[in-house]
């Protein structure tokens, strides 16, 4: 992964990422509307293992769903968002992420 991807990709799951998990396993969840259509496919080509859902159309809403868990959230995002991710630059999406990795023994 270059840096520019690594930068977006962090990017991204900061403003837009969900930190959270299904009571048995972590995962991680972006939401997006269906014009992001390509950014979906990228994140499904440059993240192994992480999955797209979608397109979802819900109450004049229309979005996909991309998730990521198991060892495509263990082996590569946690070491990824270990290296980037900092209090210092996202305080909130910091501690979402901590919580997660407690919640679910990542740490």
């Amino acid at each position: 992964m270059t840096d520019l991807e690594s930068g977006i990709l962090v990017g991204l799951l900061i403003g837009e990422g969900h930190f959270g998990g299904d009571g048995k396993q972590p995962q991680i969840t972006l939401r997006m509307h269906t014009d992001h259509q390509a950014l979906f496919l990228w994140l499904v080509k440059t993240v192994p293992g992480s999955k797209l859902y979608g397109p979802y159309h819900h109450g004049g809403r229309h979005y996909y769903q991309w998730m990521a868990r198991g060892a495509c959230l263990r082996d590569f995002l946690v070491p990824l968002l270990d290296r980037h991710l900092d209090p210092g630059l996202d305080e909130k999406t910091y501690r979402r992420y901590m919580e997660m990795k407690r919640r679910y023994s990542l740490v």
